[in-house]
Formats: C-alpha cells, sequence, structure tokens
C-alpha cells in the first residue's frame, strides 16, 4: 500500500537496478526502514511500464512463475561464469541447488563446481531414460547392454547410514515415513553407507498394482508387508562413490550387495536375448523393458541415448496447457485436453493436440479441479492453464500439421494417466515427436 504508481511510458530499469534495490531492500532494518522500503519500491514502479511493474510485484510478494528451465538456468551461469556447462550441470544434478550452483561458478569457477560430491541425505535428481523403438533397436545402441524389466511404480532413491534410512521420490521429496517395510529391508543389507536407486511397486494379490494404485497406497502410508522395492543402481557404498563407475561394475556390486532385491535383467549382446527378457517382463504383468549401456555412467538428472526404455504402446508425457468444458454426459467438466510438448530451444512448450479419450469420471473430476486451480485465462469454451500437470498419453503416431506450430499433431491419442510425479520440465520433447515422422 502507498508503493502504487502510474506505469512508465518507456522501459528504463535494468536488471542491475532492480538486483540492488532488492539487496537494499532486504538488508534495510531498525527504525524508519518500513518507510525507507516504501520509498525505494515507489521509485522502481515509478519507473517501471507495466508489465514490469506487474513483474517486480510479483517478485516481491512471492507469486512470480517465471517458467524458466532450470536446465535453461544452469546453462546461463556457466555462459556469465565462463565454467564448462557439463560441471555446471554435474553440480547441481548433485547438489539440488540452483542458487549454490550460481555461486559457485560465479565465486570459485570450475574448481569450486568440481568440488560438489554425491552426500548422503542430500538427494540427487534421477538418470532418465529416453524411448526406443524396439528392444533391437536399443540393444543395437550399445557393444554390450543391460536388459531389465521396467516397472510402473514410484522412482526411489535411498540413502543409509548405518541404521537410518531415508527414501525420496524422483522429485526429491522424503517420504520415509510412508514406507516402514522398504527401510526396514534396506536397513538389513550388510552395508554401513548405501545410496541406492529403484522403484517402489504395490504387488496385490495378482501381480503388480497400476501406477495410481501404488500413490494411493504410498498416500495412506502403506504397510510394510504391501509396497516392495526393485533395486537397479548403485550409487554409493561404504564411502567409495560410484557415479564415474561403469554400469556393468555397478550391477555387479549391487547384486553381491542385495541380490533379492535386485531388479531381473540380463547382461547381453543379443537382441534376441533382450527380447525374451521383454516377454517375461510383460508376462509378469509390468511395462516393458529399460536397455542400459553397460559401460554408462550415472549421469545424475540426465535424460540422454545410455537408457532406453522399450514399452509395446507408445507413450509420450505431455503437458496441459488447458481443456474444453464438456458438453452432453460430460457437461460441467473439462474434457477435451489441450495438449504441449516441451520446447528445447525456448524452455516453453508448443501445442501438438487435443484429447479425450481415456477419461474416467473421476479422472474428470479431478483434472477440472485441478485445472481452475491452474487457469490463467478463458478463450470462448477453453480454459488456459498454467503448464504444470504432466499426463502419459498413449498414440499410434504423429503427422504434420500446419495447424500447429511444432509442426505435428498426434494421432488417434488418448490418456493413459496422469503423471503427479513428475515435473513440466520432465515433459517429451517437441523434437521426439518430430522423430516419429521419419
Amino acid at each position: 500500500y502507498g508503493i502504487e504508481r502510474p506505469p512508465a511510458g518507456e522501459a528504463s530499469l535494468t536488471v542491475d537496478e532492480l538486483d540492488r534495490a532488492i539487496a537494499t531492500v532486504q538488508d534495510l532494518k531498525g527504525s524508519g526502514s518500513a518507510a525507507k522500503r516504501k520509498q525505494i519500491l515507489g521509485e522502481l514502479l515509478g519507473r517501471a511500464t507495466e508489465q514490469e511493474a506487474d513483474f517486480v510485484k510479483r517478485l516481491f510478494t512471492g507469486e512470480l512463475r517465471q517458467g524458466a528451465l532450470a536446465g535453461l538456468m544452469v546453462d546461463a551461469i556457466a555462459k556469465a561464469a565462463d565454467v564448462p556447462g557439463e560441471a555446471a550441470r554435474r553440480a547441481l544434478m548433485l547438489s539440488g541447488d540452483l542458487t549454490r550452483a550460481a555461486e559457485l561458478a560465479l565465486g570459485e569457477g570450475e574448481e569450486g563446481l568440481r568440488g560438489v560430491g554425491l552426500e548422503l541425505f542430500r538427494p540427487i535428481l534421477p538418470m532418465l531414460a529416453s524411448t526406443a523403438e524396439s528392444t533391437q533397436e536399443a540393444v543395437a545402441s550399445f557393444e554390450r547392454a543391460s536388459v531389465e524389466w521396467k516397472l510402473d511404480g514410484i522412482r526411489i532413491q535411498i540413502h543409509r547410514r548405518d541404521d537410518e534410512v531415508r527414501i525420496y521420490t524422483r522429485n526429491l521429496n522424503d517420504i520415509t515415513a510412508s514406507l516402514p517395510g522398504i527401510a526396514e529391508v534396506v536397513r538389513r543389507l550388510p552395508v554401513k553407507q548405501a545410496v541406492l536407486d529403484g522403484e517402489a511397486l504395490w504387488m496385490g494379490e495378482h501381480g503388480p498394482a497400476a501406477f495410481q494404485e501404488t500413490v494411493a497406497r504410498i498416500d495412506r502410508n502403506a504397510p510394510p508387508e504391501g509396497v516392495v522395492t526393485f533395486l537397479f543402481d548403485l550409487l554409493h557404498v561404504d564411502g567409495a562413490d560410484l557415479l564415474d563407475t561403469p554400469l556393468e561394475q555397478r550391477a555387479a556390486r549391487l547384486e553381491a550387495l542385495a541380490p533379492e532385491l535386485k531388479i531381473p535383467g540380463l547382461l547381453t549382446s543379443s537382441a534376441d536375448e533382450a527380447s525374451r527378457v521383454l516377454d517375461e517382463a510383460l508376462g509378469a504383468g509390468h511395462e516393458g523393458v529399460v536397455v542400459k549401456d553397460a559401460a554408462s555412467l550415472y549421469a545424475a538428472g540426465r535424460r540422454g541415448k545410455s537408457w532406453r526404455k522399450v514399452k509395446p504402446v507408445r507413450t509420450y508425457d505431455l503437458v496441459v496447457l488447458g481443456a474444453e468444458w464438456g458438453h452432453g454426459r460430460r457437461e460441467g467438466w473439462l474434457s477435451n485436453l489441450h495438449l504441449g510438448a516441451r520446447d528445447p530451444e525456448t524452455g516453453g512448450f508448443v501445442m501438438v493436440g487435443k484429447c479425450f479419450k481415456g477419461l474416467t469420471d473421476e479422472l474428470l473430476a479431478w483434472q477440472t479441479r485441478e485445472l481452475l486451480e491452474r487457469e490463467t485465462a478463458r478463450r470462448g469454451i477453453a480454459v488456459l492453464a498454467r503448464p504444470e500437470l504432466v499426463v502419459e498419453i498413449a498414440l499410434d503416431g504423429v503427422q504434420s500439421s500446419t495447424r500447429y506450430k511444432g509442426g505435428v499433431a498426434l494421432r488417434f491419442a488418448r490418456v493413459k494417466r496422469y503423471r503427479p510425479d513428475k515435473r513440466a520440465e520432465e515433459a517429451d520433447t517437441i523434437d521426439a515427436l518430430r522423430a516419429l515422422l521419419g
């Protein structure tokens, strides 16, 4: 209150001036500080255009959603500090702290960034898999491959020191209290310190449960005997970091440490053997397989070509940009989804199609609530929303399109499930969809 000013006609504020004003406001204390803050903010707003004033207000009130992805920000930091991008990205992935990575890059340079290592109970972003069309294609990419069952559960990272065990999600949230059974199993392993990568999965009477059921069980504090863990990587053991150790060696150490918990799979160079593992995984009720380069190092937080997931149904993780009000039986619900793929060049999202198939009444009610909470504007029957919800879409392919900016449109798209465990910046890219054009 008392700081509103008419907007300036021309832009004149600089980033440096805004940064210095923020620092001054933060440092002001004691008698008269409130009046001084108002004066500084009033002067800022008096020089700001309407858009700049809106930005400044939301910046100071904590309501700013500026949309820059961490990957783009860390590349910008590397450029500003004149350090290798790989070193900055690695420091970010190991620390999980963009501000800290920036401080190190600008203050200590490459040496400071290289000093960031894996720490127990400071989770790192997990290594991710890209998509392959078939086991044959994936295995042919590597001299030797680890072909492992792909489960439809919750990605978890487990840290242990002596009797203390903490369990984290792929988004680095601590869910230890919800998984007492897994914590106890890991506590019994013959090791003092370890960081393990794996999957938590609800195993029902007739095999693995659907992803949503696993999430629901964990949200309700899963009973110890219900949700089980399958481990597929070992990142640290008794003082030794293994991130820069080839996968084949990490897998051997995991097999020696926890053979009963290691996910089924095999090391092979044979496409036929890989196909057999896929058939076994599908027969056991799982999604497919992940084919990994046996020589690959653990690239925390990266989705590269060293890990390739193969599923019989082609699915992509897309972002909901909005939805249209339904009619008939769906009247009163937001139904037809506007779907976007991530554009790595801009850090934004480009629309690639619409989808209303595969939505149950429960999902319709849920997505209506969630999208209205994220509403940014309305255009006719469409409600536009902040690009935050990730949904897994099954499709038969794509076709060239002049209607959509990305140049492709989805064919026969249907909703498989929402992915509350994924952030929008983890969605599939427009380039991945364009590649389907052949």
